[in-house]
Order: C-alpha cells, then sequence, then structure tokens
C-alpha cells in the first residue's frame, strides 16, 4: 500500500493541532478507608502528605491495553473521529502489556488503523509531553498527518501493596488526544514553545527493575515492583519544575500571569502546592485529578485536560502550559495556544 504522505521540502513547517480527546479509568475504586485496612497508614496521613483519597485500580485481567482501547473509543464516540487514516501511534506508558509487542500495536489491531508507524514511548510521567511533541514535530516535518498520542498506564499491577510509601500513591488511568495538521491559519500555532530535559544520576530515586541488579554501583530491588524515595523526587520536581516554566516564558517572553492554566504531572497535591508558590500561579488556575486518580503517571495530564474540557473551563485562545516529570529522571513542558474542541455527541 502506497503512503499518503509527501515528503515536505526544507522549507516547509506545517502546524498540527489537537482535534479530540478522550480519557478512562477503571471502575474499582480504592480509597483511603481501604489502604487502612492493608497497610499501616490512615486518611489524614494520606491527605496531609499527597492530597490523595482514593484512586482507581484495574480488574486482574485489565491491562494498559485496555486503559488505551478506553480512552481512544470514548474519544471516537465523543467527536465522531475517524481513525482509519491515523498514520502515528505513540502510546507513553511505563507499564506496557509485554515488553513486545508494544502497547501501540495492540491499539492498532484493535481499531483496524491500516497505514500506522506505532510505537510506545517510555519516559515515565513525562510520557504524555514527551509523546505530544514528538507527534507535533512528526507532524510539523511534513512525514505524517494524524497523530494518536495516548498516555497511560496500570500502576496497580506494579505497586508493592505491604509498602506503604508507595501504595497510598499509585492508581490507573489512560487518556488520549488526536493531533491533525492545521492549515487554518499558519500564524497562530496551537503549540507555542517546548523545554525539557535528563538528569539520568537521579535513575535510582525512582525505578523498576527487570533485568539488572545494581545501577551506579548499587544494588537495586529486583522484585519487578516500583520503588521510589519520594523525598529525592520531590527535591526535583520543586527544583526542575520552577526552571522548566522560566525556560518556557523567556522563549515567549509571557509572564506566569498570561498563563490561564497550569497542567503539572498529577504526583502529589504538595508538590504541585509549592511548584504553584514558588511561580505565583493561583491554584485555582491549576488542573489535577490527583484527589480522585492518585499518580497515574503518563495518563495524569491528559486526565486532567479530558475533564477540563468536558467541564468547559478551557476556553479559545487559553494559554495552557503542561509540565511532565519522573523516571530517569526527566521532564517536559508544552506551552500551548488553545483551540477549543466540540464533541459531535
Amino acid at each position: 500500500m502506497e503512503s499518503s504522505v509527501q515528503p515536505a521540502s526544507s522549507s516547509t513547517l506545517y502546524r498540527s493541532r489537537i482535534t479530540a480527546i478522550g480519557s478512562y479509568v477503571p471502575e474499582r475504586r480504592l480509597t483511603n478507608a481501604d489502604l487502612e485496612r492493608m497497610v499501616e497508614t490512615n486518611d489524614e496521613w494520606i491527605v496531609q502528605r499527597t492530597g490523595i483519597r482514593e484512586r482507581r485500580i484495574s480488574a486482574p485481567e485489565e491491562y494498559t491495553s485496555h486503559l488505551c482501547i478506553g480512552a481512544v473509543q470514548q474519544l471516537v464516540d465523543r467527536y465522531g473521529t475517524m481513525l482509519e487514516d491515523v498514520d502515528l501511534l505513540i502510546v507513553g506508558t511505563s507499564t506496557p502489556d509485554f515488553a513486545f509487542p508494544a502497547t501501540a500495536c495492540r491499539i492498532q489491531a484493535h481499531f483496524g488503523m491500516k497505514q500506522t508507524t506505532s510505537f510506545d514511548l517510555s519516559a515515565a510521567c513525562a510520557g504524555f509531553v514527551y509523546g505530544l511533541h514528538l507527534a507535533n514535530g512528526m507532524i510539523a516535518s511534513g512525514l505524517h498527518r494524524k497523530a494518536l498520542v495516548i498516555g497511560a498506564d496500570a500502576l496497580s499491577k506494579i505497586v508493592d501493596y505491604t509498602d506503604r510509601t508507595t501504595c497510598v500513591l499509585f492508581g490507573d488511568g489512560a487518556g488520549a488526544v488526536l493531533l491533525e495538521r492545521d492549515d487554518s491559519d499558519a500564524s497562530n500555532p496551537q503549540f507555542i514553545a517546548y523545554t525539557g530535559g535528563t538528569d539520568g544520576t537521579g535513575g535510582a530515586h525512582i525505578y523498576r527493575s527487570l533485568l539488572a541488579d545494581h545501577m551506579e554501583g548499587s544494588p537495586v530491588n529486583t522484585n519487578g515492583k516500583l520503588v521510589q524515595n519520594g523525598r529525592e523526587v520531590y527535591k526535583f520536581a520543586v527544583q526542575t519544575i520552577p526552571k522548566g516554566v522560566n525556560d518556557l516564558l523567556s522563549q515567549t517572553g509571557l509572564s506566569t500571569e498570561q498563563i490561564d492554566w497550569f497542567v503539572p504531572h498529577s504526583a502529589n497535591l504538595r508538590i504541585i502546592d509549592s511548584v504553584c508558590e514558588k511561580m505565583g500561579i493561583p491554584m485555582e488556575r491549576t488542573l489535577h485529578t490527583i484527589e480522585k486518580y492518585g499518580n497515574t503517571s503518563a495518563a495524569t495530564i491528559p486526565l486532567a485536560l479530558e475533564e477540563a474540557v468536558r467541564e468547559q473551563k478551557l476556553k479559545d485562545g487559553d494559554t495552557v502550559l503542561l509540565f511532565g516529570f519522573g523516571g530517569g529522571l526527566v521532564y517536559g513542558g508544552l506551552l500551548l495556544n488553545w483551540k477549543a474542541i466540540s464533541p459531535k455527541v
């Protein structure tokens, strides 16, 4: 089959925009009261330190691919979107169904997308922002026209429910957006600026070991469960996010007062509080889902975006700042000029 994508000339730069969004979370709720019966903890301790009240947990035979399919199906149902001509599919996840094939391949098969470059992206909790940045660049280059970007994780599959420092934090969910070439107004792009970086020396602060039994010469836990040094991740986040935001603002000449909505990775409400205080961004201009979903890793940002779209908080022309960070240690921030999307049903 011949590809419909034509190579771009060296002088051509295309624009892309988000045209549809969907989300999915499992039915089962794991509340703080439930956790009190599992480990030595209590609701007050969890809420004070994390802001989380409950999280969603996938069924025993429900995996990351199922969460992705649920999010994409909602996108299709709500926006009447056709997927047959999607030519790029990126799934940001740390919990793929298999080491290979990629979770993205299972999504491609389910929806019958015929001519699609499909792969998983491993950037932990920054996976969705990384995926959006990559998809936008691929469309801008002219190599692709229509991309499906998904952030999804089934962290309950890899959490140690005897470790109260981690099991209270994590939940399962997925969010998906459709990104399409936008030729309507080249002078008014949706994607304004990007910043990102890596500090690989902090890899031991949050990891899941599958094969290796050491990192930088130090032994690591090899039981396949998620391990996190919360104190170090907190320090990384509150130091890195303000610097990254300032980089985005310096690129564009904007100020924090001109950011209409801040959408950080929902790792912990204390992190969000601290970062917002440092940057002077009011919490009422911050979108997150931490209280009811917990930390869903790559899914937190699209879950918050989808909820804001559904509740009609995001308005045409709003300046929206996405910022993901996580295991690696990695971070990525995107500044968007929001363009309204309207459900068909």
